[in-house]
């Protein structure tokens, strides 16, 4: 069963969406829903109360939200123009808000949709924000353009036995069925939470899904994480890359960790990120 209810985040302020990166997010979405909901947000600013050329900066940010919002509308004008090219169930979503509360309403709208896409060149911010706080899936796009076009044929998921990991696995359980080969990769010594059998006993768990896999255990030899999935991705032209996301709270600064961050600033390939 896939996905029923997937949404795709597009930006309209500062850096707008472009056309091909809501084609290619539209596209990836359809292959994993069967209804999409695209979702931009008209930016207001707000005018602070002690300045002295208040009606000056007033018509300034007047002009600026009005900019925002026909940006908005072109953009989900291109989105629809892709949902009706691909056939697909599709809804458009227009927000007005101010810039500090475009995150929380992002994430409630995350948090009743099965997946949400986030298109190429999304704000690191932005993809942090959702992963960390929505509880559900979230698909990040790579910047580079898609050589082919989005398919759930080789799906690699990232298995080092943690939490995250295993929710990963849970939460891409509609991917998984619908791919036409599952690869489990172990990076072996590059985390002390693999488990020798661990990843044994997921194929068995998959395979009681339906799912058969292949496992590959990788030597990282001195590389990071996100060096040896890079290069396990592309040795076997994998399409998806699933994996958990990791960050924790230090002194009220969240701080993300360092695969995750890396292969969110420029992930190779699309990545489902879960937490």
């Amino acid at each position: 069963m896939p996905f029923k209810n997937v949404l795709v985040a597009l930006t309209s302020y500062a850096e707008p969406t472009s056309v091909a990166s809501i084609n290619d997010a539209t596209a990836a979405a359809a292959a994993m829903g069967t209804h999409v909901a695209a979702l931009c947000f008209e930016i207001h600013i707000a005018l602070p109360g002690n300045l002295v050329s208040a009606s000056l900066v007033g018509d300034i940010i007047a002009d600026e939200s009005h900019k925002s919002r026909d940006t908005a509308q072109c953009l989900l004008d291109a989105f629809e123009a892709a949902a009706k090219r691909l056939a697909v169930l599709h809804e458009r979503i227009l927000e007005k808000s101010l810039i500090p509360d475009a995150s929380r309403v992002l994430v409630d709208y995350a948090r009743v949709h099965d997946l949400t896409v986030l298109p190429a060149a999304t704000p690191r911010w932005i993809a942090e924000t959702i992963i960390f706080a929505a509880g559900r899936p979230t698909l990040v796009l790579p910047a580079a353009p898609p050589a082919r076009a989005f398919e759930l044929g080789t799906v690699a998921v990232a298995w080092n036995s943690s939490r995250a990991s295993a929710r990963a696995v849970a939460d891409a359980m509609p991917v998984l069925k619908q791919a036409r080969q599952v690869r489990v990769v172990t990076v072996v010594k590059a985390d002390a939470r693999d488990s020798k059998h661990s990843a044994e006993e997921l194929a068995k768990s998959l395979a009681r899904h339906g799912i058969d896999v292949v496992l590959d255990r990788v030597d990282a030899n001195g590389r990071t994480v996100s060096e040896v999935l890079t290069d396990y991705t592309q040795s076997h032209d994998a399409d998806l890359l699933v994996m958990g996301a990791y960050g924790h709270s230090r002194w009220r600064e969240f701080v993300v960790g360092g695969t995750t961050k890396t292969l969110l600033s420029k992930p190779p390939l699309p990545v489902l990120f879960s937490h």
